[in-house]
């Protein structure tokens, strides 16, 4: 992979590379948007699966300003979604109240541990977003997806 970054919390939201809701993405499409990111997307794609047997995998479409999102849950329940962006991909999920204290104790990589903090709060929970660039980040978030499903 390189020399890759640790995952970073998105200042601002950054659009999604696929943004006309007319067309879903195909997987081909995906690995060219996202390029030598294509790797992690799979991998983060197969440890959430793993993680939570079964996982339902649908795209989901949140507007022109954000674009698609592939939305990965279990029994209905969602456990994290993932966007396409230029060259990289977004990893974003909704982190309970109930969930944050034991996150923030947790022994999670040092950027995703600043995005849960940094995380507005909404109803739904914290909204924590990173940009993976790492295989750190990718056990990083399903760290932290184990978490948000414990409760």
């Amino acid at each position: 992979m390189g020399t890759a970054k640790p995952a970073t919390a998105a200042p601002a939201i950054e659009p999604g590379t696929f943004n006309d809701k007319a067309i879903v993405p195909s997987d081909a499409a995906v690995e060219a948007a996202i390029g030598s990111g294509h790797p992690l997307w799979l991998k983060l794609r197969a440890a959430l699966a793993e993680a939570f047997d079964p996982v339902v995998e649908d795209w989901t479409f949140s507007g022109k300003r954000y674009g698609w999102s592939l939305r990965l849950s279990q029994r209905h329940r969602p456990i994290a979604y993932v966007t396409p962006l230029a060259n990289r991909f977004r990893a974003s999920l909704a982190l309970p109240e109930r969930a944050v204290d034991a996150a923030l104790a947790a022994a999670l990589p040092p950027a995703v541990r600043a995005a849960v903090a940094a995380a507005r709060t909404y109803p739904e929970g914290r909204a924590v977003r990173l940009i993976v660039t790492s295989d750190e980040d990718v056990a990083g978030i399903v760290a932290l997806a184990r978490i948000r499903m414990a409760g």
